[in-house]
């Protein structure tokens, strides 16, 4: 396998557990807020703002996450056809160098 399509597999497979981490993440924390408001009702208002706002850390720090894979992905199948390209541009020179000299 190519250098290019492993760096694409490693970028996918770390989106992907970025997203399974942030979504149990948020599970973890719903819970813990509706357990919370079980046993104390009064403060509510309290935990449900403080659920929300970690669940927004949460999200943000997800989707950084797989930004940076799709990033680091995309940014892996560009180089490698770059190099394909300036490898062929290479050679076609050399050839043309060999058959005029």
């Amino acid at each position: 396998m190519e250098a290019a399509g492993l760096i694409g597999l490693g970028a996918g497979l770390g989106a992907g557990l970025a997203i399974v981490g942030g979504g149990g993440g948020i599970g973890r924390l719903a819970a813990s807020a509706v357990e919370a408001i079980a046993r104390q009702p009064e403060a509510a208002g309290d935990i449900k703002g403080a659920m929300i706002i970690t669940a927004a850390f949460i999200e943000g720090a997800t989707l950084f996450a797989v930004l940076v894979c799709l990033l680091v992905g995309l940014n892996a199948d560009t180089t490698a056809l770059f190099n394909a390209t300036e490898a062929a541009r290479i050679a076609a020179e050399a050839a043309a160098a060999g058959a005029g000299g």
